[in-house]
Order: structure tokens, then C-alpha cells, then sequence
């Protein structure tokens, strides 16, 4: 933008949020929780942390995500808690590491509460205004200015654009030049980032329709209740407030008739057609993607849920498409229990701008703009909680910008959300990234029981984290230990009722004395089986016992994933001069040169996963880093 077209400038602000989505809303709270002057930026107010797409938050990985946010003092976990309609633990019939809580939310109330948690922090300003342009000088930022002029001085910005830059709407040969629900794009930012030397990409997600509650058929369906006990999202959340009558979902599946609709009408979906530009998500795909990949699938799974308490709108899980409204409509009529069906939001798919986020610090930021950071979708990533992930972490990190300090760095071996960052920084994606519990190599590490454990005290010395759920964490940690050293030393002896239990669980009985976590160990027992047989068994929170039973029955394999982290904290601790002359290198591959000059790496860790740099490459930068050492004096 013109210098001569900005008319008016504001009071001087700490950090600026371009966006009022789940990164942006995370991102404004940390930093003016830590004492930051913020002002947030939104297309719509009324749409603060709207829901455009399934109406939960949590899920498998999604669900640890979550709780990281919440141990490091985020709002997501709270928000969800006071705004649910239904919850349940995902993944219990395996084991603890891939357990994840997710829970349908009342989309409407979810928004309202996070305006309303936002209108209610010190330090925040949300405004509703359209960023046009960033203005840097000598490659630091100084202020963001409005589309209608405003000039905003500020001394850290953190763009969490979602979905709207440049956003199209596609359902079949209609496009509309939008964001999602019909709501405002965003134009003029896209150009002042490309004149900053922001690379672009363009990627492609999409929704399914929404349909009337009231024109379904639900004893055509199986009903989908949720957990009879509710476990919180927020570590810091009362479960007994949030016992309640839940909503129910539904569970139908599509048929040889959907498919055949779908594969007569193939050719007007966008995507077919080569109307889309963008790359799609791969663990998310269309409905016409899933007949077209998996034809020998004869049938899929559709889940109805519904979309609040005060609505009649129920969200078609299973079912995004971008075809036309008319095929929409006979797709959805061959679904068992929607016969009858009338569509009130058709299905789209939507375009729009993204980054390759191998541009970016580990802290978010920018390599090249100094007080610039990114978060969210505009990352490249999907879904609301990752989303949220990088927001927290964005705005803690312009915060301590300001301030002067070091940046806030989770590894792979803390948390999901270091796994989340350190994938998009280091290796960047080619399409929308998600969250699966199979990219954290110490998963059984980074349990969502235990995210409060890993991380409060992180959130804390970042300063974030308030003093009180410090304190409350580490007397929990406490606890853990002495009930942990507490039953290691218990020797449960032979008895009719030791016998009695046994069988109950069809587990061996013993003729001589055994230790108590020995039997825990069984896996048809567990720590809370074996009370009976405990007699000096101490009165423990249930978070406590959980612990105590996760660490003794697994600590065999728990030990080995630590002495894996210790491997990996090795290379970690290796830290690379960020000055280093990568074509100085002697016998580095030209690819890895390349690369490594792009990303520059924070630690040898970090370049060993970087694409294209080979273990060989790693050996040569090793020999070199000795060398510069030595001759720096810090052998």
C-alpha cells in the first residue's frame, strides 16, 4: 500500500493478530496475558473462532494437541468444556498413548464464548478491519496497515489468515469469489506479501452440506451416544460441573446407489474437472475422492451430528464435496436415514493462499523479517487444533520478542506441537498437514493424561503458565512419585480373596508372595483392579492413580522411549552457528547445500530432518562443526 493513502495512525502497539480464527484467538491471549498491548484483527466479528468445517474439537492426535494447548495456559480445552454437547474418549480399547478425547460443540456457543473470553483479557483490542499490507524496514516489522488506511505501529505481527486468502468457493460449476460460509475474502494482503518475498502456495480444503434435522429418518440409523462419564478437556476444569445430558450422533454408511451418482456426475466435481488449482488434503478427502480411490469399498461411513442445541442443522461427516447442488442432493437422498433430506448449506471445496513454512524459525517467525510470525492454516496445516497449537506458540514468541528474550521451543521429545512445528518448518508440506499420532516418534511419552505433566511448568517459565497450576502440577508430580515408590515396595501375599479376584479376571493365581506391580503389570489387571487385594492403599485423585497405573505397567517400555530422547537430546544440543557458510562445507551434496542454506537449521538434530540432507551430509557438517569450534574456541 501507498505511503500517501495511509491517513491515520494509531497508539503504538506491542504485537498485532491478523485473523480471529483458532490460531489467531490463541495467539492474542497469550501475548496479552503476558503483558503485551494486542490488538486482533478480524474479517467478522461475529465470527470470532467460527467452525467452518466439523463441529468438534479433539480427536485422535487432535485430542493431545488440545491439552498441550490447555497445559501451557491456552483457551481451546477451557472454551470447549463450557461449550460441548457430547464427548468421548476415542481409541480406549488400545493403549494409553493413543488415547484422545474429542467432543461435539455447540458451534454457535463456541464462538461466543471465545469473543467473550477475549472482550474480558486486559490488553486485547479486537478490531474488525481487513489487513492490507506490513510495513518492514531494515528487515523488521513497524506496523501493519488496514485497507481503509489505518496504520497500526506495532513490533511484532502474526499472520493467522485461515483460509481467506485469496478464498473461492467451488460447488460444482458455480465459484464464488469468498471465504468460507460465504464470508468475506481477503485480496490485497496476498500482494504485500509477495512484495515481501513470501512464497506462496495454494491449497484446497473442503465441508459437507448441512442438512435439516427435522426431514431425517434417525431408526434408519445407529445412534452414537457419548461417554457416561465426561472427562474434561482442561486440566483445570471440575469434571463434576460438566456431568450433563449429552446430545446424540448418528452412524449410516453410503451404498452401490451413492457411489453410482457420484461416478455418473464425476466429471462436474471441480476437482475432476481441473477447475481446482490447489493441492487437497490426503487424510481428509472428498466423498467422490473416496469412491474414485477405494472403488472396491462398497460402502463408506457417514456420521450425522449435530451442529448445537438451539439449531436443527445437522453436519454430514464423511461426506465433503465440491460436486453441483443438484447431484449433492440425490448423493445424499441414497443415504440410508436421509431419504427425505433438504440441504440448508450445500457441500464446497475452497481455495486459497498458504506458505511453505520452511520460511519460518522453529519460534514461528520468519527467517528474513524480524517480528514477523505465522501460524495456523496459512502454515500449511488443517484443522482447528492445530491450528490453535501454532497460535499459542506464535504468541508467546512475538511476546518474548518484545521482550527481549529467547524464543519458546518445544522438541519432538516434549510434545505433539513440537512434532507439529518442527514437520512444517523443517520439512514443509506440499499439501494441508495433519496431526497423526504416528509423526511423534515418543508417543508413548507425549500421552494426552499427561500433557499438564510435560508442559505447565514450560508454560510457566515461558510466561504464560500462572504460578498457581505450577505449583498444583508439581505437588501432582509429587504425588505420582511417592505412590509410584509406594507400590513398587508392596508384596501382596497368597489368599482365598487374591484367588477370588484372579479368576474373576481370569488372570494366573500365585502360591507365593508377589509384588503388587508385577501383577499390575498383567495385562488383564491394572492398579485400580488390585485395590481390594492393597490394604495400605492411600485415598488418591483418580489423575494421580492413572499415572501411577500407566508408569508401573508400562515402565519397561517407557524407560526405552527415555533413553531414546536421550539419543535425540544429543544431536538437539549440537546447535549450528546460524552465520555458518553452508557452501564452505567441504564435500556437502549440492542438494544439501541448498537446503540447509534455505532452512537454516537451529541444531544438527534439525538438519538431519530436513529432506534431502543425507546421514553422509550430517557426518561432512559434524567434521566441520569440530573444526569451527576449535577454531572459534568453543572445543
Amino acid at each position: 500500500m501507498d505511503k500517501q493513502k495511509i491517513y491515520y495512525t494509531t497508539q503504538e502497539t506491542d504485537v498485532v493478530i491478523i485473523g480471529g480464527g483458532h490460531a489467531g484467538c490463541e495467539a492474542a491471549l497469550a501475548a496479552s496475558r503476558m503483558g503485551m498491548r494486542t490488538v486482533l484483527f478480524a474479517l467478522s466479528l461475529d465470527h470470532i473462532a467460527m467452525m467452518p468445517c466439523n463441529p468438534n474439537i479433539g480427536g485422535t492426535s487432535k485430542g493431545h494437541l488440545v491439552r498441550e494447548v490447555d497445559a501451557l495456559g491456552g483457551e481451546m480445552g477451557h472454551n470447549i468444556d463450557k461449550t460441548f454437547i457430547q464427548s468421548k474418549m476415542l481409541n480406549t480399547g488400545k493403549g494409553p498413548a493413543v488415547h484422545s478425547l474429542r467432543a461435539q460443540a455447540d458451534k454457535a456457543r463456541y464462538s461466543e464464548e471465545m469473543r467473550r473470553t477475549l472482550e474480558n483479557t486486559p490488553n486485547v483490542l479486537m478490531k474488525q478491519a481487513e489487513a492490507a499490507d506490513i510495513v518492514v524496514e531494515d528487515g523488521k516489522v513497524t506496523g501493519v496497515v488496514t485497507t481503509t488506511g489505518a496504520l497500526y505501529p506495532c513490533r511484532c505481527a502474526v499472520i493467522c489468515t485461515g483460509t481467506y486468502l485469496r478464498a473461492r468457493c467451488l460447488t460444482g460449476e458455480a465459484i464464488v469469489q469468498c471465504g468460507p460460509n460465504g464470508l468475506k475474502q481477503s485480496v490485497t494482503l496476498t500482494n504485500a506479501l509477495e512484495r515481501l518475498g513470501i512464497q506462496l502456495l495454494r491449497f484446497k480444503t473442503g465441508t459437507p452440506a448441512r442438512v435439516d434435522g427435522n426431514t431425517l429418518d434417525y431408526d434408519k440409523m445407529a445412534v452414537q451416544k457419548g461417554d457416561a462419564r465426561i472427562i474434561p478437556f482442561s486440566f483445570t476444569t471440575d469434571a463434576e460441573s460438566i456431568q450433563r445430558e449429552q446430545a446424540d450422533c448418528w452412524l449410516t454408511y453410503t451404498n452401490e446407489e451413492t457411489h453410482r451418482v457420484i461416478r455418473e456426475n464425476i466429471h462436474r466435481s471441480p476437482m475432476y474437472a481441473g477447475v481446482i488449482e490447489g493441492t487437497g488434503t490426503r487424510y481428509c478427502p472428498s466423498i467422490e475422492d473416496k469412491v474414485v480411490r477405494f472403488a472396491d469399498k462398497e460402502r463408506h461411513q457417514v456420521f450425522i451430528e449435530p451442529e448445537g442445541e438451539d439449531t436443527s442443522e445437522m453436519y454430514i461427516s464423511g461426506m465433503s464435496t465440491s460436486l453441483p447442488e443438484d447431484v449433492q442432493l440425490a448423493m445424499y437422498r441414497s443415504v440410508p436415514g436421509l431419504e427425505k433430506a433438504e440441504i440448508t448449506r450445500n457441500g464446497y471445496a475452497i481455495e486459497y493462499d498458504c506458505i511453505d513454512a520452511t520460511q519460518l524459525k522453529l519460534s514461528l517467525e520468519f527467517l528474513k523479517i524480524e517480528g514477523l510470525f505465522s501460524a495456523g492454516q496459512f502454515n500449511g496445516s488443517s484443522g482447528y487444533e492445530e491450528a490453535a497449537a501454532q497460535g499459542i506458540m506464535a504468541g508467546i514468541n512475538a511476546a518474548r520478542r518484545v521482550q527481549g528474550r529467547e524464543p519458546f521451543i518445544l522438541d519432538r521429545s516434549e510434545a505433539y506441537i513440537g512434532v507439529l512445528i518442527d514437520d512444517l518448518v523443517t520439512k514443509g508440506s506440499r499439501e494441508p498437514y495433519r496431526m497423526m499420532t504416528s509423526r511423534a516418534e515418543y508417543r508413548l511419552l507425549l500421552r494426552q493424561d499427561n500433557a499438564d505433566l510435560r508442559l505447565t511448568e514450560r508454560g510457566h517459565a515461558a510466561g504464560l503458565t500462572p504460578v498457581e497450576r505450577r505449583d498444583a502440577v508439581i505437588a501432582k508430580k509429587e504425588a505420582i512419585a511417592r505412590e509410584i515408590k509406594r507400590v513398587l515396595a508392596v508384596n501382596i501375599a497368597p489368599s482365598a480373596k487374591a484367588d477370588e479376584l484372579l479368576a474373576v479376571r481370569e488372570s494366573t493365581p500365585f502360591t507365593t508372595g508377589i509384588k503388587l506391580a508385577e501383577l499390575i503389570r498383567r495385562p488383564e489387571l491394572d492398579y485400580e483392579t488390585l485395590a481390594p487385594l492393597d490394604t495400605a492403599r492411600p485415598n488418591l485423585p483418580p489423575d494421580v492413580r492413572e499415572q501411577v497405573n500407566i508408569d508401573i505397567k508400562y515402565r519397561g517400555y517407557i524407560e526405552r522411549q527415555m533413553e531414546q530422547v536421550a539419543q535425540f537430546k544429543k544431536l538437539e544440543s549440537r546447535r549450528l552457528p546460524q552465520d555458518i557458510q553452508y557452501a564452505e562445507v567441504p564435500n556437502l551434496r549440492l542438494e544439501a547445500r541448498q537446503k540447509l542454506d534455505a532452512i537454516r537449521p537451529e541444531s544438527i538434530g534439525h538438519a538431519s530432518r530436513i529432506t534431502g540432507v543425507s546421514p553422509a551430509d550430517i557426518t561432512m557438517l559434524l567434521i566441520h562443526l569440530e573444526r569451527w569450534n576449535q577454531n572459534n574456541g568453543n572445543a
